[in-house]
Formats: C-alpha cells, structure tokens, sequence
C-alpha cells in the first residue's frame, strides 16, 4: 500500500518511518539556511572581536585584520576603557537602569496582566480597551516629555524605565499565558480560601518561570539599549548610560577616523569602538544561556490532566 515508504515495525513494536528523498531534501535546505545565518551572524562578531584587539601599529586592511594571530593581539583598547572612570561609571549606570527596569516593569506588568486573564473580572473587556488605545495611539514625544518633567524624573535615571515600565505587548503576551494555565487549578485554590493576590503568587507565578524570564529578558534587552530616552531626560553626565558614552565616542572620532580621543589613552580609536560595542554586549550574552531554554519550554496551553 505504501510502496517503498512502507512504514515498518521496530523490534520494540514501534512504528519506525524511513525518511523519504523530500525528507532529506527538506533537512539539507533547513541546514543550509542555518548555516548562511550562522555566517551572517559570526562574521561580523569575529570582525568587531579582531578589531578590538588590533594593535596601533597594524598595517593592513580589514580582511586581514580579521585573521590577525592572536599572539598579535593588543589589549590596550580594553585597558583603556576599564582604566577610564567615564566608561565604569557608565557601565555602572546602565547596570542600575537594568535591574532598577526589569524590576519594575515586572512588578507592574505580572499583576496587571493576570487581572487582565481573569474571564470574570467586571469591565475586563473596558480595561483592555484602555490598555490597547495607547498602544495604538501613541501621545508623542512632547507630552511624555512635558509629564516626565511634571512628575519630577528630569535628571533622574528612573526617567529611562517609569515612563516605559509597562509594555502593552509584553503584557497581552504574558496574558495569554496566564489564561492558558487551566482555570481548575485557580478555582481549587479559591475554594481553599486563597485570595487572588496569594492565587498569583503560590499558584501562578511558580507555573509561569518560561514567561516571567522571557518577558524580563525583553525589559532587559530594551533598557540596556535604550538611548534616546537617556539623551532626552538625563542632563548630568554623571548620569550618562553606556549608550550615550558609545555615541559621545563615535562623534569625537567622526571627523577624522585615525584621530585619538585623549580620555582613553593612546589606543587606536577603531579598536577603541569595537571594544565599547564588544563590552556592552557583555551583559546581555552572559544573561541569554540562562534564559534561552525558557524560550523553548511549554507555555502550559494543554489541557487539564484529570
């Protein structure tokens, strides 16, 4: 009946499938395609990798620099930035926005989005009306701005997470994980005598590690990123994020490429840059293994075992 794809039986009695020519055309596609987005990927990580290390001396053009034997590498591009106060206490600050951010835009956006689950809330329907209208109707920059400096953020760095602290697409998303969590689990704690606020917190919250670490991960990426924000609210230089101190770089080297910026010492400018960009990817490359097997975990949209 099946021809030469007949399906046979293992000695476990299991059904064994023989993969056909579509099947092993499919998997040589799929690992091409792969393969070319590693290469897009790598090559311009290892580029900015070489840079970073290339010496003030280097003579050559950019391919060969990518190819440059480590044991003609030069560390004085990082022993700039670590030796430049400017540079820490500008990691530091982004440091403090990041946790100060995801801290709490997760305290705001857990509670809001399980309200918003909760199919017998009265007026849910009106309240996420009002969620989305935002979300789609933006206000704009001036009155943010003019709210902002109202409420007395200028010149503060919760100006960069409060305004933003509570996003209307992470919060539709982590909702929906919340109504997939079946409703006889809340119910049984309900009858138990358990308030909603111990329902979100004893029954939810430990079912829900996959969104919670996901959608923190997106805080996360967005503040340590965040740039415009920073330049719009923050005056003191003090204050200054790691982004800021990236573009301040990159315009005291536009006007000329091989100029040296005298605050980081004799260090070719290039590698100066690769560095910074290398370093503040630090953080989000060391968080991402702990949190990527949470991407690829079930979201709990099954049914109730009975």
């Amino acid at each position: 009946m099946f021809g030469k794809n007949q399906n046979k039986k293992s000695r476990y009695g299991s059904v064994a499938i023989k993969p056909t020519a579509a099947d092993h055309g499919f998997n040589l596609l799929v690992t091409t395609f792969l393969t070319l987005l590693l290469i897009i990927i790598a090559v311009p990580l290892w580029s900015t990798i070489t840079l970073s290390f290339r010496p003030n001396d280097y003579i050559g053009n950019n391919l060969q620099g990518m190819f440059l034997v480590p044991w003609k590498w030069s560390t004085s591009a990082y022993k700039a930035l670590l030796g430049n106060a400017g540079f820490i206490l500008a990691f530091w600050n982004s440091i403090k926005i990041l946790i100060g951010g995801v801290a709490t835009a997760l305290l705001l956006t857990i509670p809001l989005a399980y309200v918003l689950s909760i199919p017998t809330l009265p007026g849910r329907r009106y309240l996420n009306l009002l969620i989305i209208v935002p979300y789609v109707f933006n206000v704009g920059i001036i009155p943010t701005y003019l709210l902002v400096t109202k409420i007395g953020l200028i010149d503060k760095l919760p100006a960069i997470y409060l305004p933003v602290a509570i996003s209307t697409y992470n919060c539709l998303i982590m909702r929906s994980f919340f109504e997939g969590i079946p409703n006889e689990l809340k119910e049984s704690a309900r009858i138990d005598g358990a308030t909603e606020i111990q329902v979100l917190i004893r029954i939810i919250l430990p079912l829900s590690k996959a969104i919670i670490m996901t959608i923190g991960l997106f805080y996360g990426v967005a503040y340590w990123n965040n740039f415009f924000h920073a330049m719009l609210y923050l005056n003191s230089n003090e204050l200054q994020p790691l982004p800021i101190l990236l573009r301040n770089i990159l315009m005291a080297s536009g006007m000329n490429e091989y100029v040296e910026v005298n605050a980081f010492g004799d260090a070719p400018i290039a590698a100066i840059k690769a560095a910074s960009v290398f370093m503040s990817a630090i953080p989000m490359v060391l968080a991402y293994p702990f949190i990527q097997k949470y991407f690829t975990k079930g979201t709990l949209l099954g049914s109730v075992k009975g």
